[in-house]
């Protein structure tokens, strides 16, 4: 029994450290006021006045340009919220597009612009192309795939001929205008001789 008196003091004493280790870890972590988890809320982390923001192709050629009055971040939703917009696109061999609004909503990797509040979007005309307006309280623009739409009532004027309808989508790739319920169209004569005139492969709007 004495030959053993050593060996479960040893143990006796290695559980008390154990018991005082685990009290005074304890202890300590409800003595300290651990920071509750942070509340996730719809406010801006970062923010800018009059800016400009411009994405380059693979050869480094400007392809789109959006510039506002002023610019907001919010992390919730990791959109940039914009006062008075305005978007740029000139990707090559397509028309220019401008696009402009009240505000604006852009998303986290820039592939989405809302365009909100007096939305008005055209296509700048040239040599083979006459203006496109489109007017909308919404309009939405794709800037990789230079996409305009909405499915809410437009107003789209082509060079001299005007229709009206409830959602629309231009492609300025293809120059395709396609309007989903269109409720009062009128095709100016002029744009018409115009159209019969020129060959079909360009018969774009």
């Amino acid at each position: 029994m004495k030959d053993r008196l050593p060996s479960l003091v040893a143990v006796l004493l290695l559980g008390l450290l154990v018991l005082g280790t685990w009290w005074a870890s304890d202890y300590a972590l409800r003595s300290i006021e651990v920071d509750p988890p942070r509340r996730v809320t719809h406010e801006r982390d970062s923010w800018s006045d009059r800016f400009v923001m411009v994405r380059t192709d693979a050869a480094g050629r400007a392809i789109n340009r959006l510039e506002g009055k002023a610019m907001e971040h919010f992390p919730d939703t990791g959109a940039y919220e914009i006062t008075a917009p305005r978007a740029v696109g000139h990707q090559p061999d397509t028309p220019i597009t401008e696009g402009t609004a009240d505000h604006g909503t852009v998303d986290e990797h820039g592939d989405r612009i809302v365009l909100n509040g007096n939305a008005h979007v055209k296509r700048l005309p040239d040599a083979d192309h006459q203006l496109l307006d489109v007017r909308s309280t919404q309009l939405i623009i794709e800037p990789s795939r230079d996409l305009v739409h909405t499915d809410r009532p437009a107003l789209v004027v082509n060079g001299h001929s005007t229709l009206r309808g409830t959602g629309m989508r231009y492609d300025n790739r293809t120059r395709q205008l396609t309007v989903t319920a269109a409720s009062d169209v009128k095709i100016s004569g002029e744009d018409q001789a115009a159209r019969n005139a020129a060959p079909k492969k360009n018969a774009h709007p």
